[in-house]
């Protein structure tokens, strides 16, 4: 994935986290929570900026919402991996449950080519732009599957488990939310080939 850090997924099985771990417990996770805001927080931030719009400040607030999550219930997260594929999880989460502010959409892999808003009067800021302002129309549940298709990489199957819903009704937010942004935008050629692949998927 050129341009954008790819995020780590959780341990395969999706292990139950325990709770109430006590000060054993606490003693154990804490040393993990503190390596993972001092090496992990800009590409969490990151990655809730694409929830955000790109809003930094408001990313900050999902990252730091989603570690009060994560970590409130002394839950034993012992590898910074594991923890931050916890944690990018709690960001959807929130967002997905009602996180509600202003929002302007950041960029998404397939969908525009920079990863960043920068000042510019070039056309493929331009379009960028165009893009995001396309995105910011759509509701939180299909953006999510849209994040969760073109930047994560996810099958339908993956993106019904993380956002607890229906394989038909992912397969629908994706097919309406690419509908959507292409009125908008006019056609969009890698992401027609995104969904051709997930009609196909587990036919």
């Amino acid at each position: 994935m050129v341009g954008v850090e790819q995020p780590r997924r959780p341990p395969a099985g999706g292990a139950p986290l325990c709770q109430g771990a006590g000060v054993a417990g606490r003693s154990a996770w804490a040393p993990v929570l503190d390596r993972l805001v001092r090496e992990r927080r800009p590409a969490l931030v990151r990655y809730a900026a694409l929830l955000t719009g790109g809003d930094l400040r408001d990313a900050d607030d999902l990252v730091q919402e989603a570690l009060v999550r994560t970590f409130a219930r002394g839950r034993p997260l012992r590898e910074v991996a594991a923890a931050e594929a916890y944690v990018r999880q709690a960001i959807l989460r929130v967002f997905v449950d009602g996180y509600r502010r202003r929002r302007t959409w950041g960029t998404v892999r397939h969908l525009a080519g920079v990863s960043a808003v920068v000042p510019s009067t070039d056309a493929g800021t331009d379009a960028a732009l165009d893009v995001r302002a396309a995105l910011a129309t759509l509701r939180p549940r299909p953006r999510a599957c849209v994040v969760l298709r073109f930047y994560d990489d996810l099958t339908v199957a993956e993106i019904a488990e993380r956002l607890g819903l229906a394989r038909g009704t992912v397969k629908r937010y994706l097919f309406d939310a690419v509908a959507e942004l292409e009125a908008l935008l006019g056609p969009l050629p890698d992401a027609q080939e995104e969904i051709a692949l997930v009609q196909e998927e587990e036919r």
